[in-house]
């Protein structure tokens, strides 16, 4: 199962967010669930780091994938355009949670 934390501050802003483990929901190499949730996370890393003004960490599993987190620096969470993308990952793995929620589960974290 794919764990999804999203970290916010208590205003509501969305600070970071962690994926770990595997969706276990195919063949390796032919997990539709793995691969959405892949292109969703990094395409999400990508916009925020060619669009917006944000900086922010980054940490990912090396050898065998499972592992992405990506977390904004402070005054990166006031920057409108990440948030605007931030929300849309949380959208987009909201849905897809609930069409498979046997493989992906999503944790809310105050910050």
């Amino acid at each position: 199962m794919i764990t999804v934390d999203f970290f916010r501050t208590k205003d509501g802003r969305i600070q970071g967010f962690c994926f770990e483990g595997h969706a276990d929901a195919g063949e390796y190499g032919y997990d539709l669930v793995c691969s959405a949730v892949s292109a969703l996370s990094i395409s999400t890393v990508n916009a925020i780091e060619s669009l917006t003004k944000a900086g922010f960490s980054e940490e990912e599993a090396a050898e065998d994938g499972g592992f992405l987190k990506v977390m904004l620096e402070p005054a990166g969470a006031g920057d409108h355009d990440a948030q605007l993308l931030l929300e849309a990952l949380h959208q987009g793995i909201s849905q897809m949670a609930e069409s498979y929620p046997e493989n992906i589960r999503i944790r809310h974290i105050e910050r």
